[in-house]
């Protein structure tokens, strides 16, 4: 099979109930394309029925889906993985809620793109659009944004969305020092980025709140803000 144009990461744990739906959309989005694809479907240690849902989409695409079986370690170990045995000039990474529609992908790619190694999807940017999301939950991002731009990459008005596109050069650079293995790692992935000298810039996005996300609120709030501080502490000397 040639070098794939784009790769398509999916992290997913226990995602029975969605997993295959999802799969559809983005099968049936990305068959309508003139480029070579891949879909790589990193299951952290699944405990449900994720995986064999999976593997009956690949017996009807064996050469374009593949899954990844990963001990359960966090969406960051997950994301990491899956960016690294992904194979294409362009990665993007979707989480397995298709928060936000996978035909956004044409914002993050050449010729719509900016031209940068790393387009972050934004629920902030301009031309994004939040649908359905309460108050509360919006409140809280917010607040967790400013300590990422106060402690660790200043500039930036949303890092936690979960529609980024990275280069294939800069995702092997990347994710193999990514440390983070929680939700935390888009914050160590942009510190690094930005230390290494790799570029990147939002894009506006459409993005659907899911009442199913994994995210925990409170807990995952405070275990991501000391997640800030040791990021900073463990690249402290990288130029």
């Amino acid at each position: 099979m040639p070098q794939p144009f784009l790769s398509i990461v999916i992290p997913a744990y226990n995602e029975e109930p969605r997993i295959a739906g999802t799969l559809t959309r983005v099968l049936e989005y990305l068959t309508a394309q003139d480029y070579e694809w891949e879909v790589v479907v990193a299951d952290d240690g699944s405990e449900d029925r994720t995986g064999i849902l999976v593997g009956q989409v690949i017996l009807d695409h064996p050469h374009n889906v593949r899954i990844l079986r990963l001990p359960h370690r966090g969406k960051g170990w997950a994301v990491k993985n899956g960016m690294l045995a992904a194979q294409g000039e362009y990665r993007l990474l979707c989480d397995a809620d298709l928060s936000v529609p996978i035909e956004q992908v044409e914002r993050m790619l050449p010729p719509l793109a900016p031209d940068c190694d790393i387009v972050l999807g934004s629920r902030e940017a301009p031309g994004s659009a939040r649908i359905g999301e309460p108050a509360r939950r919006h409140l809280m991002g917010r607040f967790f944004n400013l300590l990422v731009t106060r402690l660790v990459v200043p500039g930036l008005a949303d890092t936690q969305c979960g529609f980024k596109c990275v280069r294939g050069e800069a995702a092997r650079d990347l994710f193999r020092r990514q440390t983070m293995e929680g939700f935390s790692f888009d914050v160590e992935l942009l510190h690094l980025a930005r230390k290494r000298g790799w570029t990147f810039a939002e894009v506006g996005v459409d993005w659907h709140y899911r009442s199913e996300s994994k995210v925990r609120a409170i807990r995952d709030s405070l275990s991501m803000t000391l997640d800030l501080l040791k990021i900073r502490w463990r690249h402290r000397r990288l130029a």
